[in-house]
């Protein structure tokens, strides 16, 4: 073929290096079966191909199991990674944001499909080096959720994904997910002086980075996460990955079948809008408020953008996780803080459930009260 005679290899989508791309999402999402195995959602695959047919027995369940389906995405924290040339965490935001959603509701995360558009596969843009990086990721996330993978789409898009630097790309996807009808939390569960407990999150985990973005941008300029801070550039401190909390959380409250272990009245987990947001969310259907007196700190990278930017405590307090990624409401303080102890979880009462009908934190010896 004549080098000037259009195709559709140089207009942008190699055919052939998109199958060698899903190939490697395959392989990888194979090796996620391996975490539902014997389990309910264990992946059944009568034809061993990646365009072949995947799929999960549902049959003979009893009539109070219940299912649904949560949807999210990574948003510009994957420019964070385009930033720093590291790509093998960013599958943890991915799966957190949907994973974590899932329990909020009492359900048990099962099975996650993604679709990843990128710009171009090319090898001029690493494309396929920073698949398998995706990849990896997608191993050890999964195994941290304890859920399968069960499909991946991949798209050439050209121009309508960019980013930084040459390689492009978005990463979104969904869960399937399934409960007790009886475990379902419906938010009425909470009681004036159940307790607080909070399990601490050591980055931004996926929210907020487009303020963080401005906020350095404007202070530091074009390149500022390549400014260090104690031994680690901005890039690597922001591009922490988020920690999954769903699978610790179905096993507290007994999966799908068992009994729970111990009481829990109510999960929020702190994404956008920060704890005025989700806490509120999972406050409104009883009509409470919560005092919250010692949550955690923020983690440095937080602070120092906070400062950095001349953000008010408010303001940050809706905008970032500010150390706090998941908050249960629990009877059974104690049990809950030991149960998690043994799983090696970060966590600690921070406060309590209250008859008022606002939110108050204590933030650095001051009080931020917050109207639901």
């Amino acid at each position: 073929m004549n080098s000037q005679q259009t195709s559709y290899t140089n207009s942008g989508v190699d055919i052939d290096l998109g199958n060698q791309a899903s190939k490697i999402l395959y392989e990888a999402a194979k090796q996620t079966w391996e975490n539902t195995k014997g389990k309910f959602g264990e992946v059944i695959v009568p034809f061993d191909d990646f365009s072949g047919l995947r799929a999960i027995r549902v049959g003979n369940l009893p009539t109070d199991i219940v299912a649904s389906l949560g949807f999210d995405g990574v948003g510009t924290k994957i420019e964070i990674a385009e930033r720093v040339g590291k790509h093998d965490t960013i599958a943890f935001d991915l799966f957190a944001m949907v994973c974590d959603d899932a329990v909020v509701r009492g359900g048990v995360p099962v099975l996650l499909g993604s679709v990843l558009d990128v710009n171009s596969l090319s090898q001029k843009n690493n494309g396929i080096e920073i698949i398998e990086q995706l990849a990896l990721g997608y191993v050890d996330a999964a195994k941290e959720a304890g859920v399968a993978v069960i499909n991946g789409e991949l798209a050439e898009l050209g121009s309508r994904v960019a980013g930084f630097g040459k390689f492009n790309y978005t990463w979104s996807s969904g869960i399937l997910w399934f409960a007790k009808e009886s475990k379902l939390f419906t938010g009425k569960e909470i009681d004036v002086g159940d307790k607080l407990i909070a399990l601490q999150e050591n980055g931004f985990r996926s929210n907020g980075l487009s303020l963080v973005r401005k906020i350095f941008s404007n202070r530091y300029g074009y390149d500022w996460h390549e400014i260090t801070l104690n031994g680690k550039t901005l890039g690597e401190h922001v591009l922490t990955p988020s920690k999954i909390y769903s699978k610790i959380i179905a096993e507290l409250r007994g999966g799908i079948f068992d009994e729970p272990k111990v009481k829990i009245s109510g999960v929020a987990h702190i994404t956008g809008g920060g704890i005025p947001e989700k806490l509120g969310r999972m406050l409104k259907p009883s009509g409470l408020g919560a005092l919250i007196d010692e949550p955690f700190s923020p983690p440095e990278i937080i602070q120092r953008c906070q400062e950095v930017g001349d953000i008010s405590n408010e303001e940050a307090y809706r905008a970032w996780n500010m150390g706090n990624g998941m908050l249960i409401a629990t009877p059974e303080s104690e049990k809950v803080l030991q149960l998690l102890s043994e799983k090696n979880v970060e966590a600690k009462i921070c406060g309590e459930i209250t008859g008022e009908k606002n939110i108050s934190i204590r933030s650095k010896q001051t009080f931020l009260n917050l109207p639901l």
